[in-house]
């Protein structure tokens, strides 16, 4: 298994999580973003000028184009996990997670959605949350 993005809102606000990890906690599993699948996208680049070298007196023009790329919703830098630290803990279990946008957004989220009772420890709080009929 390797941590991956889930996105929780249509924010695009995302969870860094193993995916058996977050939904151990959860009513409604999360799917990776990466389950998405790669896409290709399109952008558009403006016209621009370009010199040659440092002084050029007649730079030259360059025309308004579209590229395209290789996106992938849940792709990352390195090793390194984005966001902010977070760690859920029912007593049995106890998981660290990263997540990406405001902390009360995330709340928002495991109130609504909380599987058992367990307790949230963010950056500088922590706060008891308690388990939301699934039903």
């Amino acid at each position: 298994m390797s941590i991956q993005k889930h996105v929780f809102d249509a924010k695009g606000n995302g969870i860094y999580a193993e995916t058996a990890n977050i939904n151990y906690f959860l009513n409604t599993p999360l799917a990776p973003a990466s389950a998405e699948g790669v896409v290709n996208k399109t952008a558009q680049v403006k016209a621009f000028s370009r010199r040659r070298y440092p002084g050029d007196p007649e730079p030259s023009n360059v025309s308004a184009t579209s590229r395209e790329f290789l996106y992938d919703p849940g792709r990352r830098n390195g090793n390194a996990t984005p966001g902010s630290p977070f760690i859920l803990d029912d007593g049995v279990e106890k998981r660290s997670f990263t997540f990406t946008g405001p902390f009360i957004d995330l709340h928002s989220f495991l109130v609504g959605d909380a599987k058992m009772d367990f307790t949230v420890y963010s950056p500088s709080a922590s706060y008891e949350l308690k388990a939301v009929d699934g039903g």
